[in-house]
């Protein structure tokens, strides 16, 4: 804990905010190595200038927590994030948010924070895949192009990203799935119930960057972030992911067994036990976002 003490202590000078930031972010760095054996792989692949990080949202994202902390503790790089506009209507959670600098972003302004210099994270999936996603782990990002737009109009490069075993530490509730997609579509509200906690070992591994290509249309860009995490998946995580064996993980690394993939890009498609008939639901839920996603 004394090292924890040292880098803050080491990066506050007069700015309370920073000091506050940089507590928050010890607590979750310790939390994450003693209670998940947290571990980042591919730290060479993030660029020195600003970047766009692109995730897998889990049930929770506490990796992007652990991630965040870890970055700000060892690198000193603050990761700005975007996030759902219902958190901030939870009351006293706006405040907390600003100084974690978690912005509701549109285009515009993710791309201005960007061309500021400061790297960026956003989950194209979000809340919708926070909560109908499963431990399958397909992505659920539809249509949503707007991510690539902003890294495409800041020009910056993407650096995909995947926690291994974000599902086994926290899974939503499948049963209740259909109605939870319902009621979601209706109040855009996020009711899936979440169980978990489980001290599995969770490491984010971190892809090569895609660079900055202008000949790339947004809709193009955005299938080939979305391969670039479907590999990520394919090479690091058993699927159907298991909580026992990730449990086992934190005493002994069971290497992957190499399958053929056998998933197909299945973004924007009907997936993760939810029927076509309710994918409608899930469109109209999300076809007047204004949020990037």
């Amino acid at each position: 804990m004394n090292c924890f003490r040292l880098r803050i202590v080491d990066g506050v000078h007069s700015d309370w905010r920073h000091a506050a930031r940089l507590a928050v972010c010890a607590l979750w760095d310790a939390h994450g190595w003693l209670w998940h054996g947290y571990d980042i792989r591919g730290f060479e692949n993030i660029p020195d200038g600003p970047f766009l990080l692109i995730y897998y949202h889990g049930a929770l994202p506490i990796d992007m927590y652990y991630f965040t902390a870890r970055m700000l503790l060892f690198k000193r790089r603050l990761i700005h994030t975007v996030a759902d506009r219902f958190l901030f209507k939870i009351p006293g959670w706006a405040a907390l948010l600003e100084g974690l600098c978690v912005i509701p972003g549109t285009v515009q302004t993710c791309a201005g924070v960007l061309r500021a210099g400061n790297p960026l994270a956003i989950s194209p999936g979000g809340v919708y895949e926070a909560q109908f996603g499963d431990h399958y782990y397909r992505l659920n990002w539809k249509s949503r192009i707007g991510f690539a737009k902003v890294a495409l109009e800041a020009k910056v490069p993407i650096v995909p990203m995947f926690t291994q075993n974000v599902r086994e530490a926290f899974r939503t509730v499948g049963w209740l799935r259909g109605i939870c997609l319902r009621i979601y579509a209706a109040t855009r509200v996020p009711l899936a119930p979440v169980y978990g906690g489980f001290p599995v070992k969770l490491v984010t591994h971190l892809g090569p960057a895609i660079p900055y290509d202008p000949a790339l249309t947004p809709e193009l860009l955005q299938k080939k972030v979305a391969d670039a995490i479907e590999n990520l998946v394919e090479e690091h995580q058993r699927v159907p992911g298991s909580i026992l064996l990730a449990l086992i993980e934190r005493i002994h690394e069971m290497p992957k067994k190499t399958t053929t993939k056998s998933i197909a890009h299945t973004n924007g498609s009907c997936q993760n036990g939810i029927k076509k008939t309710d994918d409608s639901l899930s469109e109209k839920c999300e076809s007047d976002k204004a949020k990037v996603s």
